[in-house]
């Protein structure tokens, strides 16, 4: 895991921060190479790894299906997730100043993990998804509880326009007296995109306001789209 620790380290997080503070979402080119998309593809079929499947249908939530995995997380998956939590933590931290809310989040991942604990969210939220043609996925925010950490990320797994066509990712701002903004992003293929699970600080006249978030996936209309979708807080179930 030496490789993606280094390039979680070189990353130019103020960059990072400046996107998600601007837009609610920063893009990542390139995070991971094509071999590792393929072996977290791959994980898609060992059973074993997971602890629930969700048929996207059977709740109204699209079309499509994911999977949820169980702990302990592949060693690439839990590197990822706990070397990049201390750098969003800090982003996370400023949003809650800048709009007045007590919360805190740890310095570190574990620590957050003990905060869930506490309140009954023992569930690991890391998932894979899975889309064929026709598949999409209805806007919504991964919350999962009272606890929730305001900043998740997704890998693209699949190389668009080759693997399939269609299926943009979409977020939509919701701003107070206002019309909703659609954003539509198309990633390539190890492209990492973090994003905001609930809202982001928006500057008024009279200070900071919440603009409230949400993200789908728009219909594909040919082949098969796989991401890896990474949530920092545990669920209750």
């Amino acid at each position: 895991m030496k490789d993606i620790n280094e390039k979680i380290g070189l990353l130019d997080w103020r960059q990072v921060g400046s996107d998600l503070n601007e837009k609610g979402y920063a893009l990542v080119d390139g995070f991971v190479s094509r071999e590792i998309c393929k072996e977290l593809i791959a994980l898609y079929q060992e059973e074993s790894l997971f602890r629930k499947t969700v048929v996207m249908e059977r709740y109204r939530f699209g079309l499509g299906e994911y999977k949820y995995f169980n702990y302990p997380l592949p060693p690439i998956i839990q590197t990822i997730r706990e070397t990049i939590y201390p750098h969003l933590a800090t982003i996370a931290n400023e949003w809650m100043n800048l709009l007045c809310i007590d919360t805190r989040f740890p310095n570190h991942w574990k620590e957050l993990q003990i905060v869930c604990r506490k309140n009954e969210q023992t569930k690991p939220t890391v998932l894979i998804l899975k889309y064929g043609k026709g598949g999409f996925n209805t806007l919504h925010q991964d919350l999962y509880g009272d606890i929730f950490f305001p900043l998740q990320l997704v890998l693209f797994l699949n190389k668009p326009e080759v693997d399939y066509t269609g299926g943009e990712f979409v977020l939509t701002q919701s701003i107070p007296r206002a019309q909703s903004k659609a954003i539509v992003l198309k990633p390539n293929q190890g492209d990492m995109l973090i994003f905001t699970t609930n809202f982001k600080p928006q500057k008024g006249i009279k200070g900071y306001y919440r603009v409230q978030m949400k993200h789908g996936v728009s219909e594909l209309h040919t082949g098969e789209r796989h991401t890896l979708g990474i949530i920092f807080h545990d669920a209750v179930t």
